[in-house]
């Protein structure tokens, strides 16, 4: 049975649900010995056809009926459909690229986090400067009502580990942002740094990245990060942010 479950999954993952409807229709007219010739004008790609013959090698091995079959097929795009409207992951890279796999910029990415907030924005970083694109969207977001929390690296002066002073120069550049910083460190966490980097917009989008708030992160680095849209992590993600500000962890500067 596994072989089949997994045979449906891949095959819903190929397909539209349209496709699969029509998949469903034509599994419930033949039996499991006729299944990979009757729906291979159905699906139409090579890959898709492939995956055919596997659903069809598994169907044999097994006593799942036609009409069960189909439902299975239903369901399980539904599921699928579903799950990938509520959360979708992008890989994002800066640096290098090949010919075999696409990636999102990362300076793209964290504007499309910013550009999208339309209440509530957070991001952290390690270091922040020359960064124009992102200081300028920073103050876009101000001027139409966003709020923004920013949490950074103190300096060494104010007793953090960084050699100049990000928080001031932040505040200068996006002066509506609320800053904020891990100032009363706790044990085991005595000598920590706020190196997280993430951004995160109304707890419905959010990036999480290797790159600092630096042009050479945004142009030249080697970094990589992902972008998640909708679903549990980004509610997680925004809500522990927030969460260290109310336990009084981070504190305003």
């Amino acid at each position: 049975m596994d072989e089949l479950l997994d045979a449906i999954a891949a095959l819903v993952s190929l397909i539209s649900p349209e496709k699969v409807q029509a998949v469903a229709a034509r599994v419930r007219r033949i039996d499991a010995s006729r299944v990979a010739t009757g729906l291979s004008s159905v699906v139409g790609t090579p890959v898709a056809s492939t995956v055919v013959e596997q659903l069809a090698v598994a169907w044999q091995n097994t006593k799942v009926g036609s009409d069960e079959l189909a439902s299975m097929l239903i369901a399980a795009s539904h599921v699928y459909t579903k799950a990938a409207f509520e959360q979708s992951t992008e890989l994002v890279w800066t640096g290098p690229t090949t010919p075999f796999v696409s990636a999102r910029r990362t300076e793209q990415a964290l504007l499309q986090v910013i550009n999208s907030a339309e209440q509530s924005l957070f991001i952290t970083s390690f270091v922040a400067y020359d960064v124009s694109t992102i200081v300028k969207a920073l103050n876009a977001a101000s001027d139409r009502g966003v709020v923004i929390s920013m949490l950074l690296e103190l300096s060494k002066s104010h007793g953090g580990s960084i050699t100049f002073d990000a928080i001031g120069k932040m505040r200068t550049l996006v002066p509506a942002a609320n800053l904020y910083a891990w100032q009363d460190k706790t044990a085991p966490f005595s000598g920590g740094s706020v190196h997280a980097k993430v951004a995160v917009a109304d707890g419905n989008i959010c990036f999480i990245t290797s790159a600092n708030l630096t042009g050479h992160a945004m142009e030249k680095n080697m970094e990589a990060g992902v972008l998640i849209s909708g679903g549990r992590v980004t509610k997680l993600l925004d809500e522990h942010l927030r969460s260290l500000i109310d336990t009084k962890i981070v504190s305003p500067i």
